[in-house]
């Protein structure tokens, strides 16, 4: 009975787990495109206010004993650090000038550019079922992006821009990991601080620092509270994401990702008014049918190769 008992409690954790990075991953997408629409806070500023609430909490999370961080030379992390402040900046000046729906689209053509980067540059290679993927993936995108009724061409550089720099730094991670021998929060640990300072020694350059405008400007509360709160919902996003792949699998978290997906597009419709054509609709379902096709035949792959390595004698 107390193993019975062992096993609900901790399939209500990973339930509780699945629940707020459902709650948090969507709202953060709401409520910074709410705090561009209706406050016009600055994007670079928001950037590093996340920057920062994320390294206090990860400060935290170490004095908890969460995790033990691991001592690192800065110098093998600048380039990583550069990237990480590249893919939340343009990601968000993504969100701040396009729709919602473009937006998470957009989003996925991160999944052929990582493909092509480390095909080109650390010779991986990849299944033809899988590279066939891409060809929904990407036609989604161009479809939706076409027919997009507010289609705006700083949106779609800044979206492009986002990709390529995101992908970038998701390789690089992966790389960082496995070079340097630590996890994620580890890794973060020390790229939150350098990303806060290098992009404080940036907005000054892109951003008024000072007056109408600025992140010391004279904001009212709640375009404060709003912008503190987003802090610390994209902290808890970082930290929930973690505490999923840990706990259960990559399926788990893939699947869990798809609802999301579905769920973030129907919510910016519906809050924020984004016209939806026809064709629009049809990318949308035309790149969810590609996602969900990679994320089968990558994890039916990947059980494949750990089955053939159990059998071997």
């Amino acid at each position: 009975m107390a193993s019975l008992a062992d096993r609900v409690r901790g399939h209500g954790r990973i339930a509780a787990g699945l629940l707020l990075n459902l709650l948090v991953s969507i709202c953060i997408v709401f409520l910074n495109k709410w705090i561009y629409v209706h406050h016009g806070f600055p994007n670079m500023s928001l950037t590093l206010v996340h920057f920062v609430v994320t390294w206090l909490g990860l400060y935290v999370c170490h004095k908890l004993d969460v995790f033990a961080p691991k001592s690192l030379p800065p110098s093998r992390l600048v380039l990583l650090a550069l990237s990480f402040c590249g893919f939340v900046v343009f990601t968000n000046l993504s969100l701040q000038n396009n729709t919602i729906g473009t937006y998470q689209l957009a989003k996925a053509m991160t999944t052929p550019a990582i493909i092509v980067i480390q095909t080109l540059c650390y010779g991986k290679t990849f299944s033809t079922r899988v590279q066939l993927t891409l060809i929904p993936i990407t036609l989604g995108v161009i479809l939706n992006s076409y027919y997009d009724v507010k289609f705006n061409f700083l949106g779609m550089v800044f979206a492009a821009l986002g990709v390529v720099v995101t992908s970038l730094y998701q390789v690089w991670v992966g790389a960082k990991q496995h070079e340097l021998q630590v996890n994620s929060m580890q890794l973060l640990y020390y790229q939150a601080p350098m990303s806060s300072a290098m992009l404080l020694v940036a907005v000054p350059f892109f951003e008024p620092v000072f007056g109408e405008g600025g992140i010391f400007g004279p904001w009212s509360v709640s375009a404060l509270l709003m912008v503190l709160l987003s802090g610390v919902i994209a902290f808890m996003v970082n930290l929930s994401i973690y505490w999923i792949i840990g706990n259960t699998s990559p399926v788990t978290y893939n699947m869990f990702g798809h609802f999301k997906f579905c769920l973030t597009l129907f919510g910016g419709y519906v809050l924020f008014k984004d016209p939806l054509s026809a064709s629009q609709g049809l990318g949308m379902l035309c790149t969810l049918f590609g996602i969900l096709a990679y994320t089968h035949f990558k994890l039916s792959e990947q059980q494949g190769t750990k089955s053939k390595l159990i059998q071997r004698p």
